[in-house]
């Protein structure tokens, strides 16, 4: 069950069909709230996901669906053990990962969904941090 308070209705009549959620007491891991496998999103129980967080977890459903599933999850791992690799920290990788630098730059653009260009990840890949507004655990 997805409770839609607060969430701005032209979204859903938009991303209906790319909406598939569902709920578990064991994934995602640790302190995650949400992941995202192969266009479901899936929620810990008895967390509620604000709009944005939905707005980030659907733009990985569309980076997901142009790389086809397979290439992305092998793309998406090679690229944070090579971010593990240079920053030597497991969130500072995460956050750095050229996927969720898209999702979180444009998580709070409603819009941005409607507007994106196919492979938009692409342009995080070489592009300079410059979002202070990310926050690192265990810095």
């Amino acid at each position: 069950m997805v409770v839609w308070l607060n969430f701005p209705k032209f979204v859903v009549s938009i991303h209906r069909s790319m909406l598939r959620i569902r709920h578990s007491k064991h994934i995602p891991f640790g302190s995650y709230a949400a992941i995202n496998l192969f266009g479901f999103i899936i929620i810990k129980k008895g967390i509620h996901l604000r709009w944005t967080d939905i707005n980030h977890e659907l733009i990985h459903t569309r980076q997901q669906a142009e790389m086809l599933w397979i290439p992305f999850y092998t793309w998406y791992v090679v690229e944070w053990l090579i971010k593990f690799i240079i920053y030597r920290n497991l969130n500072r990788a995460y956050y750095n990962i050229s996927f969720e630098r898209e999702a979180y730059s444009n998580q709070h653009d409603i819009q941005y969904l409607r507007n994106r260009k196919w492979y938009s990840f692409v342009k995080y890949l070489f592009k300079k941090k410059t979002d202070k507004t990310l926050k690192y655990k265990n810095e």
